[in-house]
């Protein structure tokens, strides 16, 4: 955590250089529970499946770090409509400007809006007087946008914590990242209910299942989808949610050189390709919103 909070002043060379280090030590250490945790493909007990018999839940997510990613939404938007595709757009509100026009322009068009954090630098749960008074003008947000969920920045979290905000659900964890700041998961390919300590309160939190855009085009620098589509692959045959969560911000839509903290939009189409192509009628693409509504009516 103490990383994300020195790192605003650290060049983005070096940043991605210490991360790339660390990176290829953890592959190697964790190469068991990554990208695939072979444990968290249990089902809930009750388990009933997905609407209209679909083998797998498939959800599209993307986190807009920075005045970047802000500038690269709309680029973002036509991919996913190219492939018919609705996503949720998660924007940091103190962190750059955030045009009203925007905001009602991609809800029209069927797309959700969720806050990522507020400033995105790292000390949201640094201190639950931090988290309190940022907790606020979080749930401002919330009621301005219609927002259903909420998006930690770098998947820092403190679920107790998180129940003082007004959301249906939360995204801020995975099935298996060793990579992430708390690298512990949820272990499971499917949502849960989490329950406040006096059990007054729940959320349902959704784990994202794939492994995050920058972790392997930025960090690792890896030159294809392949580790994306062996876990794909995994997740339909165990009927588990496909939970892309991607960043605008490290895309390159226009085909020319790319920079040290950027893939080729070449590579987000192509796991989209995989999905809608290979597996064609057989998933449920669902906003998370819709998503989070369908598991407490199921599995409460």
């Amino acid at each position: 955590m103490y990383y994300y909070i020195i790192k605003p002043i650290l060049p983005r060379s070096v940043q991605i250089f210490l991360r790339k280090t660390i990176s290829l030590i953890k592959k190697k250490l964790y190469s068991n529970i990554w990208p695939i945790d072979y444990t968290a493909k249990k089902k809930p007990d009750n388990w009933k499946g997905w609407p209209d018999n679909k083998k797998f839940a498939f959800i599209v997510s993307h986190d807009v770090e920075g005045v970047d990613g802000y500038k690269k939404v709309k680029n973002l938007v036509e991919v996913d409509k190219s492939f018919n595709l609705k996503s949720s757009i998660n924007f940091v509100p103190l962190k750059y400007n955030i045009e009203k026009e925007l905001i009602d322009f991609l809800i029209s068009d069927g797309f959700e809006i969720n806050p990522h954090g507020l400033y995105h630098d790292g000390k949201l749960f640094f201190s639950k007087s931090i988290f309190n008074k940022r907790a606020k003008k979080i749930n401002y947000f919330i009621n301005e946008w219609g927002s259903k969920g909420f998006f930690a920045p770098s998947t820092i979290r403190n679920f107790e914590w998180i129940h003082e905000l007004n959301i249906e659900y939360d995204a801020s964890t995975f099935d298996t990242d060793p990579f992430e700041p708390q690298p512990e998961g949820l272990k499971t390919i499917f949502p849960v209910i989490i329950y406040n300590k006096k059990r007054t309160h729940f959320y349902v939190e959704i784990p994202y299942t794939l492994p995050q855009d920058s972790t392997l085009f930025v960090i690792m620098k890896e030159k294809n989808i392949d580790i994306w589509k062996k876990k794909i692959d995994w997740l339909v045959e165990n009927n588990g949610l496909i939970f892309l969560r991607t960043h605008p911000d490290y895309i390159n839509f226009d085909n020319l050189t790319v920079n040290i903290s950027e893939y080729p939009v070449k590579y987000y189409k192509e796991v989209l390709e995989y999905i809608t192509t290979k597996y064609k009628d057989q998933f449920w693409h669902v906003l998370p919103k819709d998503l989070a509504t369908f598991w407490k009516k199921n599995y409460l």
